[in-house]
């Protein structure tokens, strides 16, 4: 009888059985959270950063010590975007709950979607994406074609610029926590247009696809400003913007003492920028101490020498150390916190986009106006304007270092006259556009001025070849799956590289895309 009345007690004691589940839910953690806060997480996931290794692959610069890293193009597996592209699903869930299922953030979704997708293609190929996402419901998703890829990216752009001027024209007001518009969803309208100008422009080796239609849809993009309203101005920019607490510029007053003289400006940038007598090298470079030294001043264009990414960091220390290389220019770029927003996707590129896009005759406008404009905007990035321009550098001399002031005169209307930058005829005139590009696009835009040269090679200053590239001497072409996709999903992953490159066993750096074959 105590035995009973003992168990009895202890039955009142236990808890009630629940399932499994229920076990693994913490009840201090948010089981559900407002779609705001997942949207955060995408956005700066949007953001690449600069003076990073990716901006050494575009060549904009290269370091002399490798204390701090290498220029190598030492590519190994890619960093593909899997889990970002999760959180996109889970905001998505988020706002259904909330908003039902037409919501904004549904819409942004489809862009994102298309970003992150292309993003990835870009570097691997064929790709897990109709069966993706699906987590313990599918381990082994098949991998879709490149080429079903991108069709699905233009869809899903198409879809959403489509309801985001709908949501704009209602006055919708469900957007809540994106820090780059504030919540204006005309703006990212205007964001999914320049972006599909950029994704059909990285197609160009197949404007003849019978199923792409690059041409006709790039056409139509262009004259439907009603429904597909394209970047304005700079102001409407998609950048990350620095603040001096919490996202400090990458260079800042903390790290001076640490790389600016570890690292210089490339050779890629600066023989175009001394090939056009170009201010903005002013702006980003400082003169080479030993050129000083042997007369030359910081106002003229043969004081400046970038170091070749070619070269091997032997050579590049023992040049750097005998001052014959233009460091950053520590004025701008170390001085403070904020040294400039790293743009995204901005208005420059995209009228570089239409420029190439008239010269390949996709569209029936001179390609000389989008290609003026996209210097002009440039210029304005970098502060300078038509007259006198104050530029203020820290010139290195006999060892030591002392601020110099001085003005760069500019007419811009001559700058565009000049017989090196007016715009020809035939592949020089696509050169000038793609070069134009390069030099608006420095630090900016992730991996784009690397795209363009692999599918043009173009800037023709782009070295490639030399001991410092890694790679037995030249630039990959692609990079490799990650070992998760050898691993756990083999018999798609094997399918896909015999797909792609003839043999199951194939996953090169050194081939080419589907996209990027005649």
């Amino acid at each position: 009888m105590k035995k009973f009345a003992l168990l009895l007690l202890l039955a009142g004691l236990l808890p009630a059985c629940r399932p499994f589940d229920s076990l693994e839910k913490n009840p201090n953690l948010p089981a559900q959270v407002p779609p705001a806060l997942v949207l955060r997480g995408v956005l700066m996931d949007l953001h690449e950063g600069a003076w990073n290794k990716e901006q050494r692959w575009n060549q904009y610069y290269t370091i002399n010590y490798n204390y701090y890293g290498n220029n190598e193009y030492d590519w190994t597996a890619a960093p593909l975007r899997y889990t970002t592209l999760k959180n996109v699903l889970k905001m998505e869930e988020e706002a259904r709950r909330l908003l039902g299922d037409k919501n904004p953030y549904a819409s942004l979704g489809k862009f994102f979607r298309a970003y992150f997708y292309v993003w990835m293609t870009q570097r691997v190929g064929d790709l897990p994406m109709a069966e993706a996402l699906g987590g313990t419901e599918n381990r082994t998703p098949r991998f879709d074609t490149q080429k079903d890829i991108y069709l699905q990216s233009l869809q899903w752009l198409d879809e959403a610029n489509t309801e985001l001027g709908a949501f704009a024209a209602a006055g919708d007001r469900g957007l809540q926590g994106d820090f780059y518009f504030n919540n204006d969803l005309r703006k990212w309208q205007q964001v999914v247009n320049a972006f599909q100008l950029r994704v059909l422009m990285s197609l160009s080796q197949k404007e003849n696809d019978p199923d792409l239609k690059i041409k006709q849809r790039f056409a139509a993009l262009v004259a439907s400003p009603a429904t597909s309203p394209l970047l304005g101005s700079a102001a409407d920019n998609l950048q990350f913007v620095y603040n001096s607490v919490y996202n400090k510029y990458p260079l800042n007053p903390d790290n001076l003492g640490f790389d600016a003289t570890r690292q210089q400006l490339s050779a890629t940038p600066i023989e175009l920028l001394k090939r056009y007598r170009d201010p903005r090298l002013f702006v980003v470079a400082e003169p080479a101490e030993a050129l000083l030294a042997k007369g030359a001043q910081p106002t003229d264009f043969a004081a400046y020498q970038g170091g070749s990414v070619g070269e091997s960091m032997g050579e590049l220390a023992a040049r750097a150390l005998r001052g014959e290389y233009s460091y950053i220019n520590r004025n701008r770029y170390y001085r403070g916190y904020t040294a400039e927003p790293t743009v995204i996707l901005g208005y420059a590129e995209q009228q570089f986009l239409l420029a190439e896009a008239a010269w390949r005759g996709w569209i029936a406008a001179p390609a000389a106006g989008f290609y003026h404009e996209g210097i002009r905007t440039s210029f304005a990035f970098f502060g300078l304007k038509d007259g006198d321009n104050p530029v203020a550098l820290e010139v290195r001399r006999d060892g030591t270092t002392r601020q110099q002031a001085f003005t760069v005169p500019l007419q811009i209307e001559a700058y565009l006259a000049r017989p090196e930058v007016q715009l020809g005829t035939g592949r020089q005139a696509l050169e000038q556009i793609i070069n134009q590009k390069y030099l608006a696009m420095f630090m900016h835009t992730g991996l784009q001025a690397y795209f363009d040269w692999r599918r043009t090679g173009l800037p023709s200053t782009f070295v490639t070849s030399g001991p410092g590239l890694g790679n037995s001497g030249s630039i990959p072409r692609r990079w490799l799956y990650p070992a998760s996709e050898r691993v756990y999903n083999e018999a798609n992953y094997r399918q896909a590289l015999k797909r792609q490159f003839g043999d199951e066993k194939r996953d090169n750096i050194n081939d080419d895309l589907w996209a990027l074959r005649p």
